[in-house]
């Protein structure tokens, strides 16, 4: 059950990729560490989504969406208080990983691209 969502819009200006994180829907809470990222092709970008809940068996997922007509896209889930457990969709291992220390979840993209540039969601399930 996911139960918590939070998203992250990248915004492609030329060669610098802005990040936005907005929105919440929460029974626990997941919300977003900062408000706005810029980073440049080639970067690395790591966005940050902090938990608040009182169960400690919970997975924190991420997705991404590149258009409103299509709908997001699952990018990998870990399981939360930096446990090995995971599972990263072949199409972004690599590039795309991800961290879960203490309360929060992060995403970090490697060698971003214009292509990275997309609606980014992060979101908690309880067991």
């Amino acid at each position: 059950i996911i139960t918590a969502l939070k998203f992250v819009k990248i915004i492609s200006l030329s060669n610098v990729l802005h990040l936005l994180l907005l929105g919440s829907i929460s029974v626990n809470s997941i919300r977003p560490q900062e408000v706005e990222v810029s980073e440049t092709e080639g970067k690395s970008v790591t966005l940050t989504c902090d938990t608040e809940n009182s169960d400690s068996d919970i997975n924190l997922h991420w997705y991404r969406q590149h258009s409103d007509l299509q709908p997001p896209h699952f990018i990998l889930w870990k399981r939360a208080q930096n446990s090995p457990t995971q599972y990263i969709r072949d199409l972004y291992r690599g590039r795309f990983t991800s961290e879960t220390p203490d309360q929060t979840t992060q995403l970090t993209i490697k060698d971003l691209t214009l292509a990275d540039t997309a609606l980014y969601y992060c979101a908690l399930e309880t067991q």
